[in-house]
């Protein structure tokens, strides 16, 4: 096993922090604001290249291009509001729903409606394509429904009405051919199978209708909006409740997943979009936009973002990708379209250069790469001595080079889970030990180093209290340490009374 090196601590409360990852990768979309008549419901992109996508604005669907960012093609033959304009997996087709119950078909090139569907007879607020059965159509209604629709024989094949109340969200999952998640009103998420006559998992939400739901990646768990919360449902486990988290100020009205799969994406009316890592789901990035957010999307190749407003501003943030990144996406999909063992058969294979062709660095063929060699890991001074448990030793450099707090405390850190602090401490006379009692005179009420500076305090009053008195130089220090934490504590009780004084003063002011 590598030995693994001493990382400074992080600088929690310093003015030097920088912006995330995730942070630096989301400022470097450009914005553009499109001025639609009506607001904006629905925002979806086509999961094939060039990823155009269908924005739904009162009574039509317009089909925007990404690079130019402009439209294409508007779809407005409908009788009422429409809702949910969906592109096909393939780009040639668009499902949308409309107030009057209707659900239609279209062809994106000619706009020729192909197939009217009319089961529902209450607004219809869902549409979506099955993502494999690609004659299949998925419609949600106001009327407590969730049907799906064979295109060519123009027929209901499932209709599942267990819901009790408006229908908002569904959605199909990428996994399985049979599972599909809706969420109503009525509190509910419901996992339907259409091998079943009946919902597979019912989930409540405790008193909050569902604006939105998503699956996540691996289909094995649901998100699902109410209110200002998001829940995380695992599917797995009977339709437990794995995390609720609320970061939004109100309702969380569109859910969506990037094209990597590794961020959870959340529109609200507090006019926030805010990411999520979805290993920690922990909020990495949040943007504002200048009207309430009803619907929020990301291109399958992470270049564009869109949402939809509700003044009817559509905002189209894109990034330009680099000509390495795409094609690298390119070859990796036709590759992996010929299996798994053969792309990783190809990922890795080194043909051998002939006498004939021989290339340089600079000048490798598309299908070569140049392997390099395996680096050692470079330590610093003080971690080559914890290599060896020369623990005095590494205290002893880190503090003659004036090492940066960060970096002595994590050290200091290292020393105290390693149980050698003392043996790091111990032996030392006035002269070693003043760099170190002068560190924790400077640092010790630091929040950031508070604990392990206390810990270091105690363990030089343990080791070197039978001693006290015998050096001036240790005993100023030792004094002037004593005095900064008296110091340090009075100002924290001063705090704690003012906090008090202020509780009772608010406390009496609402009983008025």
């Amino acid at each position: 096993m590598d030995y693994r090196r001493t990382l400074p601590l992080p600088q929690t409360f310093s003015h030097k922090i920088g912006y995330s990852q995730d942070s630096k990768y989301f400022k470097s979309f450009k914005s553009t604001f499109v001025k639609e008549f009506a607001p904006i419901t629905s925002v979806s992109f086509s999961p094939s290249t060039p990823h155009r996508f269908a924005v739904t604005s009162a009574t039509r669907v317009q089909i925007y291009t990404p690079r130019s960012q402009s439209v294409v093609k508007t779809i407005s033959r409908f009788k009422d509001v429409a809702r949910s304009g969906q592109i096909r997996s393939d780009g040639r087709l668009v499902v949308a729903g409309d107030d009057s119950g209707l659900v239609q078909v279209f062809d994106i090139n000619s706009r020729a409606i192909l197939r009217t569907f009319e089961d529902h007879k209450q607004p219809v607020h869902v549409t979506a394509f099955h993502p494999t059965e690609q004659t299949t159509v998925l419609s949600a209604s106001d009327d407590c429904s969730v049907i799906l629709h064979d295109i060519p024989t123009q027929t209901a094949l499932h209709k599942f009405d267990e819901h009790s109340d408006y229908v908002r969200t569904a959605a199909f999952s990428p996994v399985s051919p049979y599972l599909l998640v809706s969420g109503s009103y009525d509190h509910s998420v419901k996992l339907w199978d259409t091998r079943m006559q009946q919902s597979a998992i019912t989930m409540s939400t405790g008193g909050l209708p569902v604006e939105s739901t998503c699956f996540l990646p691996g289909a094995e768990s649901i998100a699902s909006s109410s209110g200002p919360i998001v829940r995380i449902w695992d599917i797995m486990a009977g339709g437990r409740c794995r995390k609720a988290f609320s970061n939004h100020q109100k309702a969380v009205t569109s859910l969506c997943v990037d094209g990597d799969s590794k961020r959870l994406l959340t529109g609200s009316l507090d006019q926030m979009v805010k990411i999520y890592d979805l290993e920690s789901l922990n909020v990495t990035h949040t943007m504002r936009f200048p009207a309430p957010v009803l619907s929020v999307a990301m291109s399958p190749d992470n270049i564009n973002l869109a949402a939809g407003l509700s003044d009817g501003t559509l905002a189209i943030r894109r990034r330009q990708a680099k000509g390495v990144e795409v094609a690298e996406k390119i070859a990796e999909k036709e590759a992996m379209k010929s299996g798994l063992y053969e792309y990783m058969q190809e990922a890795h294979a080194v043909k051998p250069a002939t006498q004939t062709s021989v290339r340089t660095e600079g000048n490798l063929a598309h299908d070569e790469f140049k392997i390099e060699p395996i680096r050692r890991l470079k330590l610093k001074e003080f971690d080559r001595y914890l290599k060896k448990f020369q623990y005095s030793e590494a205290l002893d450099v880190t503090l003659s080079k004036k090492a940066a707090p960060t970096t002595l405390f994590a050290l200091l850190l290292e020393l105290i889970n390693r149980n050698g602090l003392k043996q790091a401490v111990a032996g030392r006379d006035d002269v070693g030990l003043e760099p170190l009692v002068s560190t924790l005179v400077k640092w010790i009420v630091d929040p950031r180093f508070t604990d392990i500076a206390v810990t270091v305090a105690s363990t030089i009053i343990e080791i070197y209290g039978d001693v006290a008195g015998q050096s001036e130089l240790i005993d100023n220090l030792l004094n002037k340490l004593h005095k900064k934490v008296d110091d340090e504590l009075n100002v924290q009780t001063d705090f704690m009374n003012a906090r008090g004084a202020l509780d009772m003063i608010f406390a009496q002011s609402t009983l008025r």
